[in-house]
């Protein structure tokens, strides 16, 4: 009986050893990450520069009326020729309705007296006379349906919503703002130069800029340089165009600027953050990068120069490639993170 009852418990354990169990799937590991950008160095300033857009254009009625429609918010984006807003057109409508009324009558006019015209029995005076006032309904007509269609306010430009400054129920009065429409295609980084070292800075001066608000760096374009100084502050405006096709540069983001002046070395070096470095046991450096497909992935390096808190890095990473600067210490080869 002992035998059989082992025998039962043997056949019990192996059956639920042999059963199936569920995947064990790692969650992806939280990180900040920051892209490698390039360095400038020997006569490198910084300056903190706002975004601008590129730029603004204010929509506004032609006429005066009640705000009966807003079709827009801020922030988004609109394409030329889009309707905006719409505007009370009970009046226009009325308006309309007469003008055209008397353009039927002057054709009527017209038709009958065209008649006795060409058949010599109507003065030449009084024929004029109705001619004119073809005209002048004509004229009357064209005014009426421009002012229906003034009612609708269409988008002049394509670009994003700025700000609305009257919504619906509100008074328009003739060419008052209602909406601002931003062109961020192309923004402009407004930075205030001192005079001492406006000279060193012209069209072409290399630039790379940081806006930590998005995590992102860019490379500034052609330079916009001012010619006349503030009165208190003795500083220039200069204003950098750098392209912004994902539109994720937005008017009023803070970004740290850094001009390479006359005489400077050339952009060559990648910096990143001095704690983004680890150290193997062996003694070698590297960095987590992610790459595409949010993949973890030790990358060996060679730094050079510290300047602050970021060091140059003269072998082993690109331009551009995206490292782990923070949550790194969770990190094996392969993890899956989000950032």
């Amino acid at each position: 009986m002992k035998k059989v009852f082992l025998m039962l418990l043997s056949v019990i354990l192996l059956s639920s050893c042999g059963g199936k169990k569920e995947p064990n799937v790692k969650a992806p590991t939280r990180v900040k990450t920051q892209l490698v950008s390039p360095d400038m160095v020997d006569n490198a300033q910084t300056y903190v520069g706002i975004v601008e857009e590129r730029e603004a254009t204010a929509v506004s009625f032609t006429g005066m009326g009640v705000v009966k429609r807003m079709l827009v918010n801020e922030g988004q984006a609109v394409s030329k020729g889009q309707l905006i807003a719409e505007m009370d057109d009970t009046q226009a409508r009325n308006l309309l309705s007469g003008a055209e009324a008397q353009m039927t009558q002057a054709n009527d006019v017209l038709e009958r007296y065209k008649m006795l015209h060409e058949n010599g029995s109507l003065p030449e005076v009084k024929w004029v006379e109705v001619q004119s006032k073809v005209a002048q309904a004509k004229s009357q007509l064209q005014v009426a349906r421009k002012t229906l269609a003034d009612c609708r306010l269409i988008a002049p430009v394509s670009g994003i919503i700025g700000k609305k400054m009257i919504g619906a129920g509100e008074t328009a009065m003739p060419s008052q703002a209602v909406v601002s429409i931003l062109d961020i295609s192309t923004v402009k980084v407004k930075v205030a130069v001192p005079e001492a070292e406006v000279g060193g800075i012209n069209a072409s001066t290399p630039t790379s800029i940081k806006v930590e608000a998005i995590n992102e760096s860019y490379h500034g374009g052609q330079i916009e340089k001012g010619v006349q100084a503030d009165a208190l502050t003795h500083t220039y405006d200069i204003r950098i165009n750098v392209a912004n096709g994902d539109r994720k540069l937005l008017p009023g983001m803070v970004a740290n600027v850094r001009f390479v002046s006359d005489g400077s070395q050339a952009i060559g070096s990648k910096m990143i953050p001095v704690t983004a470095v680890q150290k193997k046991a062996d003694g070698s450096l590297f960095v987590w990068t992610v790459g595409k497909d949010s993949t973890a992935h030790r990358s060996t390096v060679t730094i050079g120069q510290t300047q602050g808190n970021y060091v140059s890095v003269i072998d082993g990473l690109n331009i551009g490639d995206r490292i782990a600067t923070e949550g790194y210490q969770k990190l094996s080869e392969g993890t899956k993170v989000i950032y």
